[in-house]
């Protein structure tokens, strides 16, 4: 009977763990496929600078993409001036997405990396933050459970602006 009840216990652990897993596994690709979702909209955005042109990689850039775009929801736009830059000390108010469309030679879009600003998200970083990272068929470069770990580093780099760093490299 103990053999009965251990063998019971341990069954119902494991379909514990397997159930926890599976969720949180899924609210992670559930996020992630919001961020792809949410980027790969084109309308009702402002592109920095109000310029929709491909712009070369910068310097300070560790993206293997050689060409990129930004582009802001009309959220994230309250904070760029009337050239389309971000202002001096934004702060992105909830609900902004931030959008850099990361393209091939030749201009072929390959990858989306995302920044919505959701403090309530259980993937969002310090800041409030949810990072995406996905190329153009949806597949995940880098989850959003890991907060932009991968990210942060040079994002938060002297002249980052709220981790925007168009400024800086394309003043």
């Amino acid at each position: 009977m103990k053999k009965l009840s251990f063998i019971a216990l341990t069954l119902t652990l494991c379909c514990s763990v397997v159930t926890i897993y599976s969720c949180r596994k899924s609210k992670v690709e559930d996020t992630d496929q919001l961020l792809y979702d949410l980027a790969h909209q084109n309308t009702g955005f402002i592109w920095y600078k109000n310029f929709n042109s491909l712009l070369p990689k910068s310097s300070g850039s560790g993206h293997a993409q050689p060409f990129l775009k930004v582009r802001y929801n009309n959220i994230a736009a309250t904070q760029l001036d009337s050239a389309g830059k971000v202002r001096i000390n934004a702060n992105f108010p909830q609900g902004s997405l931030i959008v850099k469309e990361l393209h091939q030679d030749g201009g072929t879009l390959a990858r989306y990396a995302i920044l919505y600003k959701q403090t309530g998200n259980g993937y969002a970083d310090a800041r409030g933050w949810v990072w995406g990272y996905v190329n153009i068929d949806g597949s995940v470069v880098e989850p959003s459970v890991n907060r932009g770990a991968a990210c942060v580093g040079c994002h938060s780099q002297t002249g980052s602006i709220d981790y925007m760093l168009m400024n800086k490299y394309f003043p």
